[in-house]
């Protein structure tokens, strides 16, 4: 049976959706099937609310686990009627089927934003109690001291104790960050004795970006960059001159003008083009006016969004000053900030114990992702990536700082990087940035450098070149502990990457080649494919090393090594030279780890499939059942990787190189933020057990 978890406002604005969202990615990791319901949502559909949608994207849940039930309105019609037996009947309906899927649901209350609080308190009370749930409840701490906070949580338990519902926890959200000690200090025990988690307001969440600015004024864009993400950190309304204007601004102001003001959109232009004056998040031209198209022209290169309505100044400012930033907008930069956030002031630990749920059965790409970002997070490292100028980089810094994953240091000229970064609105904040090329550390750098290649005939001033480079500058780091590993590869080759590692952090003791698995996550499991990047054509002894390897790198992200040495041949049925060197190999890897699962050589489908299992390899404990994969070549291996990937729907993360004494990781030219994201998350984990 599904345990039911009714995440209940107790206040109204208390930003429940943090909390939502933060339950979801916790239980997505410690449950096998997770779902979500509103019962009552703000739309015309319930199909389209933008919290069930952004469950949906966020966590991969489809409409038979995640769903709305009634309108707002087709709620006030039932009420008005006397048919509230007919609400908690339709409800009670939609949860059965989502239950019927699931082992764990989260439903979210109403927001208390209507005429009578007091109904929709008893409303939502009703449906936890008609849905046989426990009830998460949230105070919203904005504008209350601590003493306040603390009367309003025992108020709110008093509440849910005189409707008879079963409290699993008390949140506070939105405090101010000043206040969020003097909050927990000032909380008293519950019956329970649990602590009382206190959330603090984030601005990243709080601040609207430029797209829901855009949707909440049905504005129409006319010119600029197409990127809506922005934060809007500030309003400005343009009715001065532009000389006093311009000091007025600062990154991320949203700047009102009228549409006749061809002097303020071309001097908030030209700003944005200035390393040394602010970029402005967007821009919004009023009254309806037509623009000159030789100032349309212009606004076309603008690196924010330029939009008109045909509102006047006055309205269009207070309708802005109106809109607030959602979760729910589904915006990857808030919800990093919200995940950040949950993480930092939410004690998992604690709070799965009140819940005892199952452990999970199967591993999911999902569970597999964020259980790798929480693994991170548990021990900050410190990860250099060397391409700062790469835009992917920068936004994946940003949502990696946002979710408190690692230290972040990126390389390369710094007013070029806080330029793009300002005209992308990305936040480098808590990114440190580091110059090669003006370092101090330069000089330290180059002098080892040139004694560990001294033999190579590496001069100082060889050295000093060679540290301009941003691959050899973070190789250094991490080869001199400054930092704990590095990410490249985004804009350079993969020889780029490995090289400087090869040079000087070379391999571990008793490893004689470096190599490379990616990890393929299915549908309900990890497997481990190696060499799938590197090697060309191992002979059987690196062949043995890269299987040894791959089985460490299994263990080290959760997956029981049974290694498959794969061939065109199962057992003895064939011959030839390919053959012998997996058969080979395999002896080899016998004689290092005799405690580990290994066959070879061996067909894929015997390795995979256990009725082929059973007729060609009876008796194996690996075949039918193997987690790790070592090709015989890199042809081979990349080709099926990749065949996997595209034909079977799987989640190809890597290359993971394996074999250095300090991790450093390579990334595809052509991958995404997420790419940079995980890895770099991966990077982190390697370097915690080092």
């Amino acid at each position: 049976m599904a345990r039911g978890i009714y995440v209940s406002a107790m206040t109204p604005g208390s930003g429940k959706s943090l909390i939502s969202l933060g339950l979801a990615d916790m239980l997505g990791r410690h449950a096998d099937r997770v779902g979500f319901f509103r019962p009552i949502v703000e739309g015309d559909d319930p199909a389209q609310d933008p919290m069930v949608e952004l469950m949906q994207s966020r966590f991969d849940l489809g409409p038979s686990t995640c769903r709305g039930g009634l309108t707002r309105a087709q709620l006030r019609a039932l009420l008005v009627a006397g048919e509230r037996g007919e609400v908690d009947a339709r409800c009670l309906a939609v949860y059965s089927e989502i239950a019927a899927n699931c082992d764990v649901v989260i439903v979210e209350g109403t927001d208390l934003s209507g005429h009578d609080v007091a109904l929709e308190f008893d409303l939502n009370a009703r449906l936890a109690n008609d849905l046989g749930t426990v009830v998460l409840a949230v105070v919203n701490a904005q504008e209350m001291s601590a003493a306040e906070t603390a009367d309003a949580v025992d108020v709110a338990r008093r509440q849910l104790a005189d409707a008879k519902c079963d409290l699993l926890a008390m949140m506070v959200n939105r405090a101010a960050p000043s206040e969020v000690e003097p909050i927990a200090a000032a909380m008293r025990p519950g019956n329970s004795g649990r602590p009382v988690y206190v959330i603090p307001e984030q601005s990243e969440i709080s601040q609207p970006s430029i797209a829901e600015v855009q949707k909440a004024l049905q504005a129409r864009q006319v010119a600029g960059s197409a990127t809506l993400e922005r934060d809007v950190s500030a309003v400005k309304v343009a009715a001065m001159t532009v000389g006093n204007f311009i000091p007025q601004l600062t990154d991320g102001t949203l700047v009102i003008v009228p549409a006749d003001r061809a002097d303020v959109m071309v001097a908030t232009l030209a700003s944005s083009f200035s390393s040394d004056f602010p970029v402005a998040s967007g821009m919004i031209l009023t009254g309806g006016m037509e623009v000159e198209p030789a100032i349309l022209e212009l606004l076309a290169s603008a690196p924010f969004p330029v939009f008109d309505v045909s509102t006047d100044t006055y309205t269009t400012a207070r309708r802005v000053s109106r809109v607030r930033g959602e979760i729910s907008s589904g915006h990857r930069r808030k919800v990093a900030a919200a995940l950040g956030t949950w993480s930092r002031h939410v004690d998992e630990v604690e709070l799965l114990e009140r819940l005892a749920l199952p452990r999970p059965a199967t591993t999911t790409p999902l569970r597999f992702l964020n259980e790798l970002i929480v693994r991170a997070r548990a021990s900050r490292q410190r990860i250099v990536l060397p391409e700062g100028l790469d835009v992917r980089i920068l936004q994946a810094a940003e949502i990696l700082s946002r979710r408190d994953v690692c230290a972040l240091t990126v390389l390369g000229p710094e007013g070029q990087i806080r330029e793009l970064a300002a005209s992308e609105g990305i936040d480098l904040a808590n990114v440190n940035i580091i110059n090669p090329a003006t370092s101090a550390l330069r000089d330290e750098f180059a002098r080892e450098y040139a004694a560990l290649r001294q033999k190579k005939g590496v001069t100082l001033e060889d050295a000093q070149e060679r540290m301009l480079h941003g691959a050899y500058f973070g190789t250094m780091m991490v080869q001199l502990g400054r930092m704990d590993g590095m990410v490249s590869g985004a804009a350079h080759t993969t020889a780029n990457t490995i090289r400087p590692a090869l040079e000087f952090i070379r391999t571990k003791e008793g490893v004689k080649i470096v190599s490379s698995v990616f990890l393929m996550l299915l549908a309900d499991r990890v497997l481990v494919y190696g060499d799938c990047a590197v090697n060309p054509e191992p002979d059987m002894e690196q062949l043995a090393d890269i299987a040894l390897a791959s089985a460490a790198t299994a263990e080290q992200f959760g997956v029981t090594p049974r290694v498959a040495m794969l061939s065109y041949s199962t057992g003895s049925s064939g011959t030839g030279g390919s053959v012998e060197k997996v058969r080979k190999a395999t002896e080899l890897v016998r004689r290092a780890r005799p405690d580990l699962p290994v066959e070879g050589p061996i067909q894929y489908d015997a390795a995979v499939d256990a009725s082929v299992a059973a007729s060609k390899a009876p008796g194996s404990s690996v075949a039918g059942q193997a987690t790790v994969f070592i090709f015989p070549d890199l042809n081979t291996g990349n080709n099926t990787y990749k065949a996997v990937q595209q034909s079977a729907g799987a989640v190809a993360v890597g290359p993971i190189l394996q074999g250095l004494r300090k991790p450093v990781n390579d990334l595809s030219r052509g991958c995404t933020v997420d790419d940079i994201v995980n890895t770099v998350a991966i990077t982190a984990v390697q370097a915690q057990e080092d």
